[in-house]
């Protein structure tokens, strides 16, 4: 029986390791990222977290849900993904309570084509892939519909959907994927709606490839977030500071070129 309980024990010690909740005196804050831009946002930051005495390690994830939810379990301290409206629909959903430390940047979110340059372009009855998580959905048909290629009841609404749309002149057939998977379907379909990270991640420049971008006034700031119980921890506060940074800004200038937008 004790051969049964040592490896269980030394598991349970494992968990409590990785555990976000973590003490004061722990140096260590993860946080889970999607790998561009905000991965690479996070290296920036590590050294500047390192001065303080944080060692700061990062998550890489390719999807949405999971750096949510290791967040929420307390497996990881933070996360750095993901717009309010997707946190807040999150929350409702799944019923946790996962909350914003600070906003960081804006990525313009675009909509792209292998098989045309204009939008103008565009046949009757094109097939049109976008994501199929409740926010970034309504995100893309805000985008279309700003440009007259749809007709929605209300097109202020940050949660409309394929319900919502009163008008479709061009006959779009839509069909909602992953956002991860958005990129590979440019061959397939004649336009996508692909999230910023990973447009980028897929080699694309959302300034000169992207057909339909947002402005740059988008509302869709991307966010740190973590929980109630350690976003007023000393090591969440300083890589907030260091999010937010003179340092970090200038690296998102110069990296991105207008591609992703410092919030700050």
């Amino acid at each position: 029986m004790k051969l049964l309980l040592a490896p269980l024990a030394l598991t349970l010690l494992l968990l409590a390791g990785c555990s976000g909740s973590g003490k004061q005196g722990d140096n260590v804050l993860t946080v889970a990222a999607t790998a561009v831009p905000h991965a690479e946002i996070l290296k920036q930051a590590k050294p500047l977290l390192a001065k303080e005495g944080v060692d700061l390690q990062i998550k890489v994830f390719a999807d949405y849900v999971q750096p949510n939810t290791q967040v929420a379990e307390k497996n990881i301290d933070l996360n750095y993904f993901q717009t309010k409206p997707y946190l807040d629909a999150f929350n409702r959903e799944r019923g946790t309570q996962l909350t914003i430390i600070t906003g960081v940047h804006i990525e313009p979110f675009g909509a792209y084509s292998h098989k045309y340059k204009s939008i103008d372009q565009l046949p009757d009855g094109a097939s049109v892939t976008l994501p199929n998580d409740p926010s970034n959905n309504s995100r893309a048909l805000l985008l279309l519909a700003k440009h007259g290629l749809i007709t929605l009841k209300d097109p202020t609404d940050e949660m409309a959907t394929l319900k919502d749309i009163t008008a479709n002149p061009k006959q779009l057939k839509f069909r909602e994927l992953e956002a991860a998977m958005l990129p590979r379907t440019l061959d397939e379909v004649d336009l996508a709606l692909i999230n910023t990270n990973y447009a980028l991640a897929a080699g694309l420049n959302p300034t000169k490839d992207a057909l339909l971008i947002e402005s740059k006034d988008s509302p869709y700031v991307n966010y740190l977030v973590g929980r109630p119980d350690n976003q007023n921890d000393p090591r969440v506060q300083k890589l907030a500071r260091a999010l937010t940074s003179p340092q970090i800004k200038a690296f998102i200038e110069q990296k991105y070129h207008g591609a992703v937008l410092p919030a700050f």
